[in-house]
């Protein structure tokens, strides 16, 4: 019976704080953005509005579930349980300080399961059997997709550059320099895709408010919906405390250990509060340059990209060493 305790406590030692962080995040945002728009953001429930996340999760895990009446009534509910389940997921490899399962393919296993949630947000936006869910699904997968293939170069690129597909590599390559310095064009691109890939403004085309009301997840409500605040907001942290990993040299000290953590999570916060200021400083794209700026722009810079560190290291291999 023993043996089966860490099975359980070391998931919930990872998930619990993982959701009082995406809990905090969204306070943080509205405060943010109120004082960037010159007003004061919650501040009412709690000292300085810190209880106001606690209230708004109560509100909505205690308001009725409400499901279409033509809705699929089993995928309706599995699809928002499959987000945030596959969002809690994805922090399985990641350092902080310890992995729950140092896996050895950590990069390629996180960039396959990011791939699956695409079944969640079509999954909900077909099952409801509305129009407009419909549509803002459509609109969700093909962003999605469209960004995972940028993201999977870039990936494949910093993959060349370490040696490695464990994200121990990561930090153990940038204990001297970040991989940030020589690889600056696609540390950006990278993080732009990342604000597409977790549907962030200017990207947020699937919550157009003005042509889809709120995009696949408009006929969900209550707990379902919270479900999905829930994943998407998990999803930001991960790809901001990724982005640290794989650019910003998270190096791993094994003497202190709480340093190192330290250090991780001021970078990754640090590019959330750049999320927020995205959100506050730009308006929203439309669909065709979405797509113009990942398939004519992005592609094609990644790609050329890879085959300079291809040919790099053999161009430098042909060089007689110097006497």
């Amino acid at each position: 019976m023993n043996e089966w305790v860490p099975l359980i406590i070391n998931p919930l030692l990872c998930i619990i704080p993982v959701l009082l962080a995406v809990a905090f995040l969204t306070l943080l945002e509205r405060k943010v953005l109120g004082y960037m728009q010159l007003r004061k953001g919650p501040n009412i429930v709690g000292p300085y509005g810190l209880l106001q996340p606690i209230a708004d999760g109560v509100k909505l895990f205690i308001k009725e579930p409400v499901r279409p009446y033509a809705s699929s009534p089993i995928l309706f509910l599995v699809t928002p349980m499959l987000a945030l389940t596959l969002a809690m997921t994805l922090w399985i490899p990641m350092p902080i300080p310890y992995p729950i399962t140092d896996l050895n393919l950590g990069v390629l296993f996180i960039l396959a399961l990011s791939s699956l949630a695409v079944y969640s947000i079509l999954g909900s936006g077909w099952a409801s059997n509305s129009k407009y869910a419909l549509i803002g699904a459509l609109r969700a997968v093909a962003q999605t997709i469209s960004y995972e293939v940028s993201l999977g170069l870039i990936i494949l690129s910093t993959i060349i550059f370490v040696g490695g597909f464990t994200l121990h590599t990561f930090n153990v390559t940038q204990e001297a320099v970040w991989l940030l310095a020589p690889s600056w064009p696609l540390a950006a691109m990278w993080y732009i895709s990342t604000l597409a890939e977790t549907n962030r403004a200017p990207f947020d085309l699937t919550e157009g408010e003005s042509e889809l009301v709120s995009g696949f997840n408009v006929e969900y409500a209550g707990g379902p919906f919270a479900l999905f605040f829930l994943a998407e907001y998990a999803n930001i942290l991960l790809m901001n405390t990724l982005s640290t990993i794989l650019f910003l040299g998270a190096a791993h000290n094994p003497l202190l250990p709480e340093l190192t953590t330290t250090n991780l999570m001021t970078k990754a916060a640090l590019l959330s509060i750049l999320f927020l200021w995205v959100r506050a400083s730009y308006p929203r794209f439309r669909y065709d340059q979405l797509m113009h700026l990942v398939w004519k722009n992005f592609l094609p810079m990644t790609l050329a990209l890879i085959l300079w560190h291809l040919a790099l290291p053999l161009s430098m291999a042909g060089i007689p060493p110097q006497t």
